[in-house]
């Protein structure tokens, strides 16, 4: 079974200034096992874009958990004091073929939700969104509210996996292994992206799909708090953020396997996580697909990384 391994310590950054700290100063190396039960942060890494080959994306992902790291731990804690526990588990190793680097994944973050840490993974191909999704809902699926699973993506994701899993059969897995047991959200949907096929499997299974084009139509993604499934969140609901990379318009983060001029903006997700976290508990997040060397001036990097920051300081912004 694949294992985790430790990160180059080059990237926890550090400016050895104790009144001018970054996350690379907060951010400790360890192991799943070594973790206690808390509501602390766990990062790891999936530096793996086979998924993403196998749908004939455009690779580059594996790169993405590291150089996303490069700038979310060079970035400024915006307090001084009571600040987050932060723990990196390091990257999945790929000796494993591809199933098993799923499963492998899964039984990691399913223990670290036991443990009731706050997961943030970093792709890699939206696959692992399979594994990050089965982990989440396995351990909250008997909770008092009913989980709620949100996908921020151009693409549905719900290809059938008949003929082996990659980047597009996350959401058919999940929805297929745990019918009823959790809530499901599409957002920022491009018609361009999708077969009528999948949308309608989809709907058909229980996904609720929120078009870009009626989000923009709308208030943005503030729009969404017109909907039932976001009205009735609770506090206390257990929810997962899955974020492909290829939702956000490519004029902002055009560095991913397929990238748009329509998509979402990065500003307006910010504003709609910031009201959603005090509406659920958000328990983990994964970001999918950044593809470094289609970047240009680091620019989808950086906004991953700004992604993990707002969720690990969620409650100091």
């Amino acid at each position: 079974m694949s294992k985790f391994s430790s990160v180059p310590g080059s990237l926890f950054f550090t400016k050895n200034d104790p009144q001018d700290l970054r996350l690379g100063d907060i951010v400790k190396a360890k192991t799943a096992e070594e973790l206690v039960v808390n509501n602390s942060f766990a990062v790891l890494g999936y530096p793996d874009h086979e998924g993403i080959k196998l749908n004939g994306g455009r690779i580059g992902a594996a790169e993405g958990p590291q150089k996303v790291r490069e700038f979310l731990y060079k970035m400024t804690p915006p307090v001084s004091q009571n600040l987050p526990v932060i723990s990196d588990l390091g990257d999945l190793s790929l000796e494993s073929p591809l199933d098993q680097r799923h499963e492998a994944a899964k039984e990691t973050v399913y223990k670290l939700h036991q443990k009731q840490q706050r997961v943030i993974s970093i792709g890699g191909g939206h696959d692992y969104g399979y594994a990050d999704g089965a982990a989440f809902v396995q351990q909250y699926k008997n909770s008092k509210y009913k989980p709620v699973v949100l996908n921020f993506d151009a693409h549905l994701d719900v290809r059938p996996a008949v003929n082996g899993f990659n980047s597009g059969t996350p959401f058919y897995r999940l929805l297929s292994e745990f019918a009823g047991h959790f809530s499901f959200a599409e957002i920022g949907i491009q018609p361009q992206c999708n077969s009528p096929h999948h949308r309608q499997w989809a709907l058909e299974n229980g996904a609720h799909i929120f078009d870009l084009s009626d989000i923009q139509k709308g208030q943005g993604l503030a729009s969404l708090w017109n909907h039932d499934l976001f009205r009735n969140l609770n506090s206390e609901t257990p929810l997962f953020i899955s974020f492909d990379i290829d939702g956000i318009t490519s004029s902002e983060g055009g560095g991913c396997s397929q990238s748009w001029a329509t998509g979402l903006g990065t500003q307006d997700y910010l504003n709609f996580f910031h009201q959603l976290k005090t509406q659920a508990d958000i328990r983990a997040l994964g970001i999918y697909e950044v593809a470094p060397s289609l970047d240009t001036d680091n620019r989808t990097s950086k906004i991953a990384a700004l992604l993990a920051y707002h969720f690990i300081m969620q409650d100091l912004l």
